[in-house]
Parts: C-alpha cells; structure tokens; sequence
C-alpha cells in the first residue's frame, strides 16, 4: 500500500482470528453453524409473527424488526469470513471495506433504536395498560420504526464519509473477521484525533439516549412490579421483560467492552467482545425472546406443524 490519499489504498487483508491452518478450520464450522442456527432461527421467528394473526402487535412487530436487523447483521460479515477462512486470498477491496463497516455501523445503531423502543413498549404495557392501545397503536410504531430505520441509515453513511478522508499507509492487514471502524482507525497514518472525537460524541449521544430511556423504562417497570400484592403476578410482569433484559445486558455489556476505552488500548483481545456483538448476539436472540415466550411458542408449533401438513398432503 502507498502513502498518498484513500484512494491508492486498493485493498486490505482480513487475517481473521488466526493464521494457524488447524484452528481456521475449527473457526470455519464454528461461524458456519452460528450462522446457520442465527439464520433459520431469526427466519423462523420473522414467519411465525408474519403469519399468525395473535402477534400482529406493536411488540411483536419490534420483535420481527430485530430479527430481520439481525440476519442483515451477520449476513454482512459471516459470509466473507466464511470465504477467508477456507481461502488462500484474504484481501477485500477498500470500497468493499467501507460498505462492511457502512451496514456495521446502521445495523449495530439500529438494534440500538429497536431495543429502547421495545422497553418503552413494556413499560407502557406494565405501567400505563390504559393507555397501550393509544401510545403503542400501529400507525404510530410503523411511523417511529421508519424514523429509526432512516436515523440508522444516515449515520451509518456519515461516519463511513467520514472515514474516506482517513489515510491508510503501511500495514494493510487486519487480524479481525470484519472491517470495523477501531481497526481501521488504528492502520490509518493521517491524523485520526477528528473522527474518533467525532465517533466518539456522536456515539454517546446514539447510543446513551436510548439505553437512559431503557434504564428509565425498567426503574418505572421495576416499581409497578413491586406494588403488585400477589407473588405470581409479579412473576408474570417480570417474565415479560426478562427475555429482553438478558438481549439488552448481552448486546450493550459487550459494545462497551470493544468501544469504550481510548484507540490506543485497543488491540486483538477485544475480537472476541466483538464476535459477541456481532455473532453471538443475533444467534441468541431467537431463542431468548422464544424459550418462554407461550405465544411464540405457538406461533412456531403451528408453522412448524402447518408446513408438515402441507408436505405430507
């Protein structure tokens, strides 16, 4: 690679988590079945909600929204690693480079607006039930998931403008499974100090105003859960919320592993908070939101059982 401006900067080398032979193979049939149980399980959730008329509601259409962010997530990512790591050439092209990190950063935003929608939608539906069916109508959550969807959109494409005035020179390998805005930052030979400050305010700002309306959420939640005299009714008000309270402590836990600390600390042990965030994650989801959940568990008993049907007549 060459000194002089991005756009001599031809291509990078994605390494990937290692170059021994014996352990690619291990990581090969390790991401491939994550991506395959993240696929059919986010899949299967998508028709189950889809086709069943009892979770054509708010929640559940976040719900389907998170899923399908989820298999957009690894499919921009898992794919490619998949290729290199049963592959003698590991380059990706720099636009190539810049569209993974561009799908990244909306995505990863995205689920960010998803998951604060969805504790505001429990808290309404535990603190304020006389009021669900106004504040959560359909209209309304199809108006503020467009409005999150094109928020994700625009910042996504601003940070990656924002990385094509970066220079890179020197090393073009990235021992990582994906091109992500701290690695590349790191490869850069231009003055970084910019952009990550730009990263850094604009990202406290996406990301910390929806985790306070989650925390909000939940300290109100937690409140109404406490006044309810009966043990099993409690119970019941904190299932309803413990499936996304494990997704939200696992997604946010793991992004502020990898992105809050300074770029000069970052370094090879943060991949695996980032394979966390990026693999394990949407892998998980399905079969948090599903376990005990009775309507989904229904909804996909009769999918499941309807397919069969049709098969077999």
């Amino acid at each position: 690679m060459h000194g002089g401006n991005q756009s001599e900067t031809s291509e990078f080398l994605l390494l990937g988590l290692s170059e021994s032979p014996k352990e690619q193979r291990i990581l090969f049939w390790m991401f491939l079945s994550m991506y395959l149980v993240t696929v059919v399980g986010n899949v299967l959730i998508i028709l189950a909600i889809s086709f069943d008329p009892h979770l054509h509601t708010p929640m559940y259409l976040l719900l389907a929204n998170l899923s399908l962010t989820d298999l957009f997530f690894v499919t921009n990512t898992i794919p490619n690693t998949l290729v290199n790591l049963q592959s003698q050439n590991k380059a990706i092209s720099y636009a190539g480079c810049l569209t993974q990190l561009y799908f990244l950063v909306s995505l990863v935003t995205l689920d960010n607006f998803i998951l604060a929608k969805m504790a505001y939608d429990r808290y309404v539906a535990i603190c304020r039930p006389l009021h669900y069916v106004t504040a959560m109508n359909p209209g309304l959550c199809i108006l503020l998931l467009t409005l999150c969807w094109g928020l994700s959109v625009l910042y996504g494409l601003f940070l990656t403008l924002f990385m094509t005035k970066v220079t890179f020179c020197g090393s073009r390998k990235i021992h990582y499974i994906f091109c992500e805005m701290y690695v590349l930052l790191r490869l850069a030979c231009s003055n970084t100090q910019v952009i990550h400050t730009v990263q850094i305010t604009t990202g406290c700002f996406i990301f910390f105003t929806p985790l306070g309306i989650m925390i909000m959420s939940y300290v109100w939640i937690a409140r109404a859960i406490l006044r309810i005299p009966s043990a099993s009714s409690k119970y019941k008000a904190f299932s309803t919320c413990a499936s996304h309270l494990a997704v939200v402590s696992l997604f946010y836990g793991t992004l502020g592993m990898v992105y809050l600390q300074p770029l000069q600390t970052y370094s090879m042990k943060d991949s695996v908070a980032t394979v966390m965030y990026a693999v394990v994650t949407p892998m998980m989801n399905p079969f948090i939101y599903s376990l005990r959940n009775k309507d989904m568990h229904g909804a996909l008993g009769r999918l499941l059982l309807g397919k069969a049907f049709q098969r077999f007549t």
